[in-house]
């Protein structure tokens, strides 16, 4: 029996930090040409931006605001066999500013997938569990869309990107009527307007009201789980100080995020590339323009087998009784295929 689906996890997601240059260049080593490419500035301000091979490189959607698509090739212009590249906006390459990007590979040019009512077109990748979904909303609650996944999807996030609508997440955790938004600070209600009361498939999901709207031209980024992988999960918080939860994975983390589900808090991720060691101090809030936040009095261990809080906080990592939901991605399985373990850092 494998040990992991996959012995290197950084042909599938890579985490690239850069700093601006104001003019036109490239942004390489991320490892492949990424289908789905997520972008911060550190030092500044500004939006999260996302930007994905399914909609084309120069479409530029914000995970922190409810704006529609633009079109903004001053921004991004094109994905590369090795990353991606950048025009002049200061969004993405403001001269001297420190940027981050985190980089996953689907399925490259998208194709028509009819397992679902309506038909999407899909880019996937089945072996790292991820797909971009796009499809025209009907009106119709309750109708399917194919995700290309031939697995069962833990976790999606979807817009509309023709209109100014807020990011709903789906996760597995949460189960079929719960959302939460990307682009808030809130835990989301329970509603059949969401998933129509109806879990994932290995095939397709099931739209509601609010996520097949007929006006609506929708884009979603999808997930299964992948052992050494990816993961989805939830977990609960001690609120104690140098000892705080630790949150089994199953491998060595490159980048998570999470979120408080029972109280309004930030969502909130981490990287292996900010710092080198640990513990993690660095870290970026996607519902917020905010610079990256580094402090000794929130942090967290990257682990061998997972994360665990060093630090207590009242809302947002590891508060007495909090509940979480969570996705991570590896930067190595715990242990490989041939049985070589992973090292903490």
């Amino acid at each position: 029996m494998a040990y992991t689906d996959i012995d290197k996890p950084s042909d599938y997601f890579n985490t690239v930090l850069y700093t601006g240059t104001g003019a036109t260049h490239n942004v390489t080593g991320v490892g492949f040409q990424p289908d789905w490419t997520w972008i911060k500035v550190r030092s500044q301000a500004y939006s999260h931006t996302v930007w994905d091979s399914v909609r084309g490189a120069g479409q530029r959607l914000i995970t922190n605001a409810t704006d529609s698509e633009e079109t903004q090739t001053n921004d991004m212009s094109a994905f590369l066999s090795d990353g991606f590249s950048l025009g002049t906006g200061n969004i993405t390459n403001q001269s001297s500013q420190t940027y981050a990007s985190w980089n996953w590979l689907a399925g490259g040019t998208a194709s028509s997938n009819t397992d679902g009512d309506i038909t999407s077109t899909v880019s996937v990748n089945q072996t790292s569990g991820f797909s971009i979904v796009r499809w025209d909303g009907n009106g119709t609650a309750g109708n399917t869309v194919g995700h290309g996944l031939g697995s069962e999807m833990k976790f999606m996030i979807l817009k509309d990107k023709a209109q100014a609508t807020s990011w709903i997440t789906y996760h597995h955790s949460l189960g079929n009527e719960r959302g939460i938004n990307l682009n808030e600070t809130g835990v989301g209600i329970t509603s059949s307007n969401y998933w129509n009361s109806t879990s994932p498939t290995s095939s397709v999901f099931s739209t509601g009201v609010y996520s097949n709207e007929s006006a609506g031209e929708y884009i979603c980024y999808c997930f299964a789980e992948k052992k050494g992988f990816s993961k989805f999960g939830s977990y609960t918080s001690n609120g104690v100080s140098g000892d705080g939860t630790f949150v089994y994975l199953g491998f060595k983390p490159a980048f998570v995020i999470h979120k408080r589900t029972d109280s309004a808090g930030d969502w909130r991720s981490w990287n292996n590339k900010a710092d080198a060691f640990n513990q993690n101090n660095k870290s970026l809030f996607p519902n917020t323009s905010d610079s990256e936040y580094d402090t000794t009095n929130v942090g967290v261990d990257f682990l061998s087998n997972g994360i665990k809080w060093r630090q207590t906080d009242t809302v947002n990592n590891n508060p007495s009784g909090g509940t979480f939901i969570y996705m991570a991605f590896a930067e190595s399985p715990f242990t490989t295929s041939t049985g070589i373990p992973t090292t903490a850092r």
